[in-house]
Order: structure tokens, then C-alpha cells, then sequence
């Protein structure tokens, strides 16, 4: 899917058009080869440097061809499990690219950092822009990653309370998902730094004294985000591991008040089974044999649940 949208001068809301005009935004969602083919043609940009993006395991970089400049980063995106009862978290790369007339964004799916431009949540941008722009989404994405690292602990959290009491592995394996998407979160994060450092210090993108403010706030909240998805990781790392060995002292309780139940049962039995022989046996004449080897068996059980209580076995 392709879109195109434009800001006419003296106007500050963007309006979507039907085709590529100069000066314009194009988001290109999931693409096909036609319309990669048909966007190249229109702005000059290589298919090569369109297709970047569309591989979700490129890493966060700067690419330059010609006049065009390619900057990719990481972005986070959230999406349901599998159960509906939790979230998953993941990144994917978007690639923006800058030619002397057109802005291109480039993303496998829809994601929350381009529709807020879109829907207009995002306020001041231009696209008559560019390089106002482009600091606006990086640091719209850096903001979108500590947002979401911010949901990431507090359904930790919520997880872990219901972990107290708990010995089943439902809770755990929602601990690892997230355990998972930190690794993912710190990963991306940590290129995207890189990526932005190198705006920052270098002259590939032409810097305006007005813009770089919003430069600088997106350095900030990137490394904030760096350190916090550290932070979270080493965290989550440390109680699941607390958690996994809770689970199993409270399985290992339960098999210990089991076997001690057994035990206790046992005895009985083993007395009922020897005075049930077709044999003659003490107190099998006697009216009151019944009662005796029953009160037999009840010493022998209390005693043996004495001895198992004092151990501490229940």
C-alpha cells in the first residue's frame, strides 16, 4: 500500500493525495514490486534502497546514493498473543528516505509511530520540512520506546503478583515473552543511538539551529530508553529466575504433605491386609478383634503422623 500526503504552504495539517507531487510525504506500507517499481520511477530512488526496510532483520544504518539518503532504524510494535491475554512486543525496521524532492518512509506493517503523524497526533510537523521531520520521528520513535517499555514492566508486575501462589508455568512463559521483547527492545534501541549519534556529529543531513532541539531531545530519550531497557532486563532476569525457584519449593511442599498422607494411609492397610488372611491369626476368636486391630491401626497412624509432624514434613 502507498500513500501520499502533502502540506500546502501557509497550512500546517498535512492532506492526503492520490499521486507523488513534488515536496510531498510518501509511506510506503508493505509494498509490492509494482509499487516499489512505480515509486522508483517517480522519485528516482533505487529499488534496492526501497527494499531495505523490508527486511526485518536489517539493522539500524545510514545509506547514501547520490542525492538520496537512506536513515533506517528500529521501531517498536505491539500486538496480541496468541491467548488474547497478554501483549507481545517486537521491533521492525522503518526506512526513511530524503531525495531533493520527495520524503519516503518504508514499514512491513502499520505501526503506531507513523499512523500518529498520520492521524494528525503528532503536532507541528512539516512536511515542506524534511530534516524537521525526520528529527520528529526519531524522536516520536525514541518516546514510543520508553512508552512501551513503561507497559512492558508494568505487566511484569502484574504478572509476578500472580506468581506468589502459583505452580504452573502460564506466568513464567509470559515473564519470558517479555524477558524476550527487552532483548529485542535494548537491541534496537542501542543501534538506533548509534544511528542517531551519527546525525548528530556528522553533516549527511543538513542541520537547521531551529531543528536541533528536537535532535538533541530525541538523543535524550533514546539513551534514557537504553538505560531503562537495561534496567528492565536485568530486573525480569533476576525474578524469573526468584520465580522459577519459588514454583518448585512450593511443587516440592505439596509432594512432601503427598507422601506423608500416603504413609499415614499405609499403615492401616498394611494392618487390614495381614488380619484379612484366610489364616488363623491373635485376636481372630476374639468379639472384640474387629475394634482392637482397629485401634491398632490408629495408634500406629498417629504416631507415625506424630514423628512426620515433628519433622516437619507437613
Amino acid at each position: 500500500m502507498v500513500r501520499f500526503f502533502f502540506t500546502p504552504v501557509g497550512e500546517k495539517n498535512a492532506h492526503e493525495i492520490e499521486a507523488a507531487i513534488k515536496n510531498c510525504w510518501i509511506h510506503m506500507e508493505n509494498p509490492s514490486d509494482l509499487d516499489i517499481e512505480n515509486i522508483s520511477k517517480a522519485t528516482g530512488v533505487s529499488p534496492q534502497m526501497l527494499k531495505a526496510a523490508l527486511d526485518e532483520e536489517e539493522r539500524a544504518h545510514i545509506e547514501i546514493e547520490d542525492q538520496n539518503k537512506l536513515i533506517l532504524v528500529d521501531i517498536p510494535i505491539m500486538s496480541e498473543s496468541d491467548d488474547g491475554e497478554s501483549y507481545v512486543y517486537n521491533t521492525l525496521p522503518l526506512g526513511i528516505i530524503i531525495t531533493p524532492e520527495h520524503f519516503i518512509t518504508v514499514c512491513l506493517k502499520s505501526t503506531s509511530v507513523i499512523n500518529d503523524f498520520i492521524h494528525g497526533f503528532v503536532k507541528g510537523f512539516d512536511i515542506n520540512k524534511p530534516t524537521r521531520f525526520l528529527y520528529q520521528i526519531l524522536y516520536h520513535n525514541s518516546v514510543k520506546f520508553l512508552h512501551y517499555l513503561k507497559q512492558i514492566d508494568k505487566s511484569s508486575t502484574r504478572i509476578q503478583k500472580k506468581l506468589h501462589r502459583s505452580m504452573k508455568n502460564k506466568e513464567l512463559i509470559q515473564l519470558l515473552e517479555l524477558e524476550k521483547s527487552l532483548v529485542y527492545f535494548s537491541t534496537s534501541i542501542k543501534s538506533n543511538h548509534t544511528v542517531l549519534e551519527k546525525v548528530l556529529a556528522s553533516s549527511i543531513i543538513k542541520h537547521y539551529d531551529e531543528d536541533q532541539d528536537i535532535l538533541d531531545d530525541a538523543v535524550i530519550e533514546s539513551r534514557q530508553a537504553m538505560e531503562m531497557a537495561d534496567i528492565y532486563r536485568d530486573v525480569l532476569g533476576s525474578t524469573m529466575d526468584a520465580y522459577a525457584s519459588v514454583i518448585g519449593n512450593n511443587q516440592n511442599k505439596v509432594m512432601k504433605l503427598l507422601t506423608a498422607i500416603t504413609i499415614i494411609i499405609t499403615i492401616p492397610n498394611i494392618i487390614a491386609s495381614l488380619f484379612g488372611m484366610n489364616l488363623i491369626l491373635p485376636l481372630s476368636e476374639n468379639k472384640f478383634g474387629f475394634w482392637i486391630v482397629l485401634g491398632i491401626s490408629a495408634i500406629f497412624s498417629g504416631i507415625a503422623a506424630l514423628i512426620m509432624y515433628r519433622k516437619k514434613m507437613f
